[in-house]
C-alpha cells in the first residue's frame, strides 16, 4: 500500500523464533512445510532491516531461510544480504525491574526457568535432583507462580540451570544473572557467543539423555561446585552480566538503526 501511495515507510522486522529452527515448537509441529517457509521467506524480503539478537540466530535463519551456507555462498550473511542486522534485544527495563530483588539472601536453590518442553530437556534436571538430594531444585513452570513469586525465587537461587537443545537468546539466564543467580549453559546455540567461559560447559554433556547419563558424573561435579564455591564466582558473574546487559539486552544498536534509516 505503501509504494501504491508513493508513501515512504520503511520497515523493520525482529526476529526471534520461526520453523526454521527444528528444535522449536514451530519446526517440530510444522517443520518445512513449503507454505510456512515461503511466508517466513516473504516476510524477510517485504523488511527494509531484519534484525536479531544474535549471530547464532542469523546463521540459523541463513542456513534456514536463504539456503546460506559456506561453500556456496562467498562471506557471511551479513555481507550476502545487507538487511540482516545483529542489534541484541531492547530489554534493559529488566535491570530497574528486578534491582529490588537483588542482594537477597542467597540458598543452596537451583531453577530450571524454562518451559517444560522437549527442547529444554527438563529430565536431565530432575536426574539431577535426584543425585543431589542435598540441594533444591524447582521446575518454575508447574508452579503457579506470580511474577513477583518467580522474581524471588531468583532473587534465592544460587544457580539457573539449562540443558537447552533451542535457544536464539535467552531471557532467564539474563534475568537470574541480574539478582546474583549463576548459570549453568551449554557451550552450543546463542550461549556460546553470549557466556563466559566460567559458565559453560561442553556441549556433549547434555546433547541428549544417554550422553548426559554418560557424563552425568561431570555434571553432577560442576553443580556442586558452583553451588559450594558460589563466593567464588562473583567477579566472573559481574563480568557476565556487564557483557549481557552491553552486548544483548540493550535496545541502543536497534535504535540507532531505525534512526539512522537502515
Amino acid at each position: 500500500m505503501a509504494e501504491l501511495l508513493s508513501v515512504d515507510v520503511r520497515i523493520g522486522g525482529m526476529w526471534h523464533a520461526g520453523s526454521y529452527d527444528l528444535q522449536d515448537f514451530l519446526g517440530r509441529l510444522i517443520g518445512d512445510a513449503p507454505w510456512v517457509r515461503s511466508a517466513e521467506h516473504s516476510m524477510f524480503s517485504c523488511y527494509d532491516d531484519n534484525f536479531y539478537a544474535t549471530d547464532f540466530h542469523v546463521d540459523l535463519f541463513a542456513r534456514g531461510v536463504l539456503d546460506w551456507n559456506e561453500e556456496d555462498w562467498t562471506g557471511t550473511p551479513y555481507e550476502a544480504n545487507s538487511t540482516i542486522q545483529r542489534v541484541g534485544w531492547p530489554m534493559e527495563y529488566l535491570k530497574d525491574t528486578l534491582t529490588q530483588y537483588k542482594g537477597m539472601e542467597k540458598r543452596n536453590l537451583i531453577l530450571f526457568p524454562h518451559r517444560v518442553a522437549p527442547e529444554k530437556q527438563v529430565d536431565i534436571f530432575r536426574d539431577l535432583a535426584e543425585q543431589l538430594p542435598e540441594y533444591e531444585f524447582v521446575v518454575c513452570q508447574e508452579r503457579s507462580l506470580t511474577k513477583n513469586e518467580y522474581h524471588n525465587l531468583l532473587g534465592e537461587a544460587k544457580l539457573v540451570f539449562s540443558a537447552n537443545l533451542q535457544e536464539t537468546l535467552g531471557i532467564s539466564w539474563y534475568e537470574g544473572a541480574l539478582v546474583d543467580a549463576i548459570p549453568m549453559v551449554p557451550d552450543r546455540l546463542s550461549y556460546t557467543e553470549m557466556a563466559l567461559s566460567e559458565f559453560k560447559y561442553p556441549s556433549a554433556w547434555t546433547e541428549d539423555f544417554a550422553s548426559y547419563r554418560q557424563h552425568r558424573h561431570e555434571v553432577v561435579a560442576q553443580v556442586r561446585e558452583y553451588i559450594e564455591r558460589y563466593d567464588d564466582f562473583a567477579v566472573a558473574l559481574e563480568k557476565q552480566r556487564t557483557k549481557l546487559t552491553r552486548e544483548f539486552f540493550s535496545g541502543a544498536a536497534l535504535y540507532e538503526a531505525i534512526a539512522n534509516g537502515r
